[in-house]
């Protein structure tokens, strides 16, 4: 069999449609010897019949495991420098009560970047002093909640936030740690709507700026300023943006140290993960010894001392921890013309529509992101036919998976599961169309429960104010 020459250059034809690439899926998915994927020893027909479709399936374990492993690594590499690391677990990515609880048992830091966020955090129970605080138009009730509670650190985006938390600080009878987010120049190679560090952007200050701000905050005696911070994209797959971001930001703090104390740099996050089996992404442990060698090198040519580092890992902690769970509704093999020739040929392309879409991972349509695609309660030795996953959205730009293969007899009332949807598809979920937002079930140890609760039509009706008032008019 050959290739559908409808595939993207980067899509192998499988060998066995049906294998599951470890690099994309957590730790504790695997297929049973009846073929359906099972998650901790949870088969997803049991999490389909208890919880339905679609259904955001976490492995608990997995996500404790990578949390931990980060802090082990960034530990062990600051260490070995002479200095130390601070691993603050990106929450935009995804945040639950259970999860803040997690990462901080694992010894993480947490990073919130809303006033939603923050409470979640603290409606977990994390310690205060372990959560920083970002967002580039932090209204001044968020502002003043975070000092109230005793956030660890605020990154100061602006130079209107400088006197906000300051006077916010001084309100409270606090000194207020803070960072300076700057734009170090750098970006990294990935999407132009991920890319976060070039000048022409919302976030932070110019590096030229960076100097006279900092004077800003040291002159305000209810701030004290704990260094830089800095962040150069997502989804990143090599050091070297890292490393030149380092070396930038380090020769501003630098300078900086002639007129006060700087003892932190925050390096960011944006560690990549793998979506599908063409992609390579660094292990966080690479990272860490990458990073902790240019921070060294650079605080030796610059005669100054190792800062303690700062980062902020999300999707590559909470990730591959996740798959989503579907149930097929209809398959559409529809004849395509191929692209340049000129003997009018065609392929096929078949549409494998599910019961979610867009509303549950946006991602695809965003960014155009590619995902991967499996059956889920069985497996086939039909022939690997190209698929299209699509949603059930009134768009056409609905689509889960882009492009892969799955076995051809693939129909109706089959689960398929897409993998690698921990970070960002929860969190940028959506009621489009009016559909509830699955829920989320973390499973561990052969048991699962749900730790987001799923929407129903009653609760989307519940916000509907005609509908509340027709009631009550009613008398009902």
């Amino acid at each position: 069999m050959t290739a559908n020459p409808l595939a993207p250059d980067w899509l192998s034809l499988p060998g066995d449609a049906n294998a599951l690439e470890p690099a994309i899926w957590s730790a504790g998915v695997e297929r049973s010897a009846e073929g359906v994927i099972q998650v901790a020893g949870v088969p997803v027909t049991q999490l389909a019949r208890e919880y339905g479709t679609p259904l955001y399936v976490m492995d608990e374990a997995d996500v404790r495991t990578r949390a931990r492993e980060a802090k082990l690594a960034f530990d062990r590499e600051f260490a070995a420098v002479g200095s130390s690391a601070k691993v603050y677990y990106a929450g935009k990515a995804f945040l639950s009560t259970e999860v803040a609880r997690w990462v901080t048992e694992e010894g993480l830091h947490i990073d919130v970047a809303s006033g939603g966020e923050l409470a979640v955090a603290l409606a977990a129970g994390v310690d205060p002093a372990l959560l920083g605080v970002h967002g580039n138009n932090k209204s001044l009730r968020e502002i003043d909640r975070a000092v109230a509670s005793g956030a660890g650190v605020i990154v100061i985006d602006s130079v209107d936030e400088i006197a906000r938390v300051a006077d916010a600080a001084e309100q409270h009878g606090v000194r207020q740690r803070v960072r300076l987010r700057v734009n170090s120049g750098v970006h990294a190679s990935t999407h132009e709507y991920l890319a976060t560090a070039r000048e022409d952007q919302k976030f932070g200050i110019a590096l030229a700026d960076a100097e006279d701000v900092v004077a800003l905050i040291r002159a305000r005696s209810s701030l004290e300023f704990m260094g830089l911070h800095a962040h150069i994209g997502s989804q990143i797959f090599e050091a070297v943006g890292f490393s030149e971001s380092a070396r930038r930001l380090m020769t501003l703090q630098a300078r900086l140290l002639g007129d006060g104390p700087v003892p932190e740099l925050n390096l960011g996050g944006g560690f990549g993960i793998a979506y599908t089996s063409a992609d390579e992404a660094m292990q966080v442990a690479d990272i860490a010894r990458a990073l902790a060698e240019i921070v060294a090198a650079e605080a030796r040519r610059l005669g100054i001392p190792v800062p303690v580092v700062a980062v902020e890992p999300g999707r590559a902690i909470v990730g591959p921890s996740t798959f989503t769970l579907y149930e097929v509704g209809t398959v559409k093999d529809v004849l395509v013309t191929i692209g340049g020739t000129t003997d009018d040929a065609t392929a096929v392309r078949k549409y494998v529509s599910v019961d979610g879409g867009m509303s549950d991972n946006a991602r695809t349509a965003l960014y155009e992101a590619d995902y991967s695609v499996r059956l889920a309660a069985r497996v086939s030795e039909a022939e690997p036919a190209l698929v299209r996953v699509a949603g059930k959205h009134c768009e056409s730009g609905d689509i889960v998976v882009r492009a892969d293969y799955l076995p051809g007899d693939v129909r109706p009332g089959d689960l398929v599961a897409v993998p690698a949807t921990g970070a960002y598809c929860w969190s940028l979920s959506s009621n489009y169309n009016y559909l509830a937002r699955p829920a989320v079930v973390a499973v561990r140890d052969g048991v699962s429960r749900i730790i987001v609760r799923g929407e129903t039509e009653d609760d989307l009706l519940s916000r509907d104010a005609g509908i509340v008032r027709d009631t009550a008019r009613n008398g009902n």
